[in-house]
């Protein structure tokens, strides 16, 4: 880039993509990074450097139950690599890798308060942001890192319509010693498989950093109504008797966990999702990454990684065409070559999936059978794309299929 200015590149969206992706631009000293949050604050992995930041509850230990009788259908052991990260898998808490990836963001890169409402395509002159407090900025490349609900994306796509899913989680997290009564509930990570919900349980704080670590309790329900112009939630209070009676069935041990939580501390959260994208970017300088790219509403509960992966790769691709004619351009192609056809196999993998239930549920009428088949494809199915994903290979293997590495 010796002789050009340098590339302004605006991030929407300061969740953990968002932060992920300001990471990994800001070290190409090629780019001048922004990355502009609607709230007023911060709120509530490792090519980033973030990761010795996060610790969470080990989830080496994980049970499968039968949520009316309590039944242990499966268990299933994380295997510890020593030659990688010896805790297996975790669960954390998400304002804890907030944390610990703002602590790796330039200062003075994120400005908030800058809530988006739209963008405007200039030729030959990058793209205009306009925020609801009647400011803009200008941007050669921009990065929609805002969510589900992207503006971004609406924007840009703005045939694309999400729908609700009928799907409503109530999530909290509590102290463990409230339901040190229940050894049955905090000893695992469980999930507690009902008809038509199913409750999960998790330690999201490491032990040995705090005195009384937090525990996570999420209730989901399958099938909630859509009610026009109040269906659109995420994070309102829910109340502890709505929370009660969607496992008012369930066994005693699940209504206790969910008795020991307050009023006052649930959070009800709609899920949404939208059809796949044929591409991720668009205008040959937009790309949307994370549940922007992909509204899928949390169906691998890796929302988090994919969004950083999507920002490490973009910063590797930008890296890559730096001395393109058309650099911006250039990098996006890359990076929906890349990423593009990752998201495609994950809606495949779910139509599989969906399908496979709906036949078996149609040819068996014993609810046990249902629910076994369901979490043997739950546990088993060929999700290793996913959970083994190596982002550092997958670009070494991008580099090598180019017709100038051969």
């Amino acid at each position: 880039m010796v002789g050009r200015a340098l590339l302004s590149v605006a991030i929407v969206g300061g969740g953990p993509g968002g932060l992920g992706t300001a990471i990994a631009l800001s070290k190409l000293p090629f780019l001048q990074v922004t990355l502009y949050e609607k709230n007023p604050e911060p709120r509530e992995a490792d090519l980033l450097g973030a990761s010795d930041g996060v610790k969470g509850g080990s989830k080496s230990n994980t049970h499968q139950r039968n949520a009316y009788t309590g039944n242990i259908l499966s268990i299933t052991q994380h295997p510890e690599n020593s030659d990688a990260d010896t805790r297996g898998a975790i669960r954390a808490r998400r304002t804890r890798l907030q944390s610990a990836l703002l602590d790796k963001v330039p200062e003075g890169l994120i400005q908030f308060n800058k809530k988006l409402v739209s963008l405007e395509d200039l030729p030959g002159a990058g793209v205009r942001l306009i925020f609801d407090d009647q400011t803009d900025a200008h941007a050669d490349l921009v990065v929609g890192a805002d969510g589900i609900h992207s503006v971004v994306r609406r924007v840009l796509l703005p045939d694309h319509q999400l729908r609700f899913t009928g799907n409503t989680a109530f999530r909290t997290i509590v102290p463990r010693s409230r339901l040190a009564h229940l050894p049955d509930i905090t000893s695992t990570t469980a999930w507690w498989w009902g008809e038509a919900g199913h409750v999960y349980f998790s330690d999201v704080d490491d032990e040995k950093e705090v005195d009384d670590p937090y525990f996570e309790i999420t209730v989901r329900s399958y099938k909630e109504p859509d009610i026009p112009g109040k269906t659109v939630v995420w994070g309102i209070p829910a109340t502890k008797e709505k929370v009660a009676s969607r496992v008012s069935t369930f066994d005693q041990r699940v209504r206790d966990a969910v008795d020991a939580v307050h009023e006052g501390e649930w959070g009800e959260f709609a899920t949404f999702a939208g059809p796949r994208l044929s591409k991720i970017t668009g205008w040959d300088k937009i790309a949307l990454i994370g549940d922007a790219s992909h509204p899928l509403s949390g169906a691998f509960g890796s929302g988090a990684t994919f969004a950083m992966e999507d920002g490490w790769i973009l910063a590797r691709a930008l890296e890559h065409s730096k001395f393109a004619s058309h650099p911006v351009e250039e990098a996006l192609e890359v990076f929906n070559v890349i990423r593009s056809p990752y998201y495609a196999r994950m809606y495949e993998h779910l139509d599989e999936v969906g399908a496979k239930m709906q036949q078996f549920k149609a040819e068996n009428n014993d609810f046990d059978a249902f629910l076994k088949a369901k979490i043997d494809s739950f546990l088993y199915g060929d999700k290793s794309f996913i959970y083994k994903n190596d982002i550092g290979k997958v670009w070494e293997e991008y580099v090598a299929s180019l017709p100038s590495s051969n």
